[in-house]
């Protein structure tokens, strides 16, 4: 293969019109015309994030220059490498850094990026069930790392997961079920609560019983850590809600970036607030993480949490994933 081959992508175009507008199209890109980088890669597999449909929607905050190929994660095989500790053949993936953003992503059959973004598949992954988890399943992973860095043991009460039903909710309650927590799984989609049982959760709430509107500081303790999705009200209602000592991680901002509420869960019970930055996290931490997903962390019926979808499905999964109906996780088929 060499740097003429063409390749299939999803490829995001900005009209040159007075007001601004993104088509999708499934088109052959150029291999000469990637970003430079150390490793070639023949991508088999991608998954498809909320910041993937935003990229694909012309948000600006994602991606500043169109036309543009996402995809934040990828897994496959490196066809060409200028760095010693890959060589051709071998199985890897990537998320994070800036893959899928303003470098060409994993909806492309192709990408080439740094060596220090590359990550050799761990063994008892495949490039599929590696997706599976892909950047959801690693920030998942990453949190529950944190909640155990933190001093949490499954003895100690139940974890709040919020957002259950999403790519990394699904995945947290899975994983914290795995390793023993009881798990208390809160979702909007009241005709889920078969799915969230199935991964683990010992119980399912609806997403308003954990959200309280109040202006009280401190709530009644129920919780020995959470693992936040949503963000603004249901992350106070947590904090608010978190045992003396308790540790609450959040990633997720889609309810409100604003977070108001007092200091006092932080110096009256010593509550921890943790957030989880997956796309720079280093490359030590990154692989712990994923020798913990392919072994003791795996879920059981991994294969069983994600629907495989190709690229020419990618339009319609994009509309349900910014209306907030995707449930679990994409797999996308190059």
């Amino acid at each position: 293969m060499n740097a003429s081959d063409t390749f299939k992508a999803l490829i995001v175009s900005e009209s040159t019109t007075d007001t601004p507008k993104f088509e999708r199209r499934i088109g052959t890109r150029q291999v000469a015309d990637l970003p430079p980088g150390d490793v070639l890669i023949q991508v088999h597999y991608s998954s498809l994030n909320y910041k993937d449909a935003l990229s694909a929607s012309g948000n600006k905050g994602v991606t500043r220059q169109y036309p543009h190929t996402p995809g934040i994660d990828a897994a496959g095989e490196v066809i060409l490498s200028e760095d010693d500790r890959f060589r051709s053949g071998q199985q890897v993936l990537v998320t994070g850094y800036d893959l899928g953003m303003n470098t060409a992503g994993g909806f492309g059959e192709r990408i080439r990026v740094p060596a220090d973004w590359v990550v050799p598949i761990p063994e008892g992954l495949s490039s599929r069930t590696a997706m599976i988890y892909g950047t959801a399943g690693f920030t998942a992973g990453l949190g529950v790392h944190l909640l155990l860095d933190s001093g949490l043991r499954p003895d100690e009460g139940e974890i709040l997961v919020t957002g259950a039903t999403g790519g990394v909710g699904s995945l947290a309650v899975a994983i914290l079920a795995k390793i023993g927590f009881s798990v208390v799984a809160a979702s909007g989609k009241s005709d889920q609560q078969t799915f969230l049982e199935r991964l683990g959760a010992a119980r399912c709430v609806e997403r308003d019983t954990v959200v309280d509107t109040s202006s009280r500081p401190l709530l009644k303790q129920q919780w020995a850590g959470v693992f936040e999705c949503v963000g603004g009200p249901a992350l106070e209602t947590a904090i608010r809600a978190t045992k003396t000592h308790g540790t609450v991680v959040c990633c997720g901002n889609v309810a409100a970036a604003e977070l108001r509420l007092t200091v006092y869960p932080f110096i009256l019970r010593g509550v921890r607030l943790i957030g989880i930055d997956s796309a720079t996290a280093g490359m030590s931490l990154r692989r712990q993480v994923w020798d913990r997903l392919a072994g003791e962390w795996r879920p059981d019926g991994l294969e069983d949490l994600a629907a495989e979808i190709g690229l020419a499905e990618l339009e319609n999964n994009i509309g349900l994933i910014l209306q907030g109906k995707q449930v679990g996780r994409k797999v996308v088929r190059l």
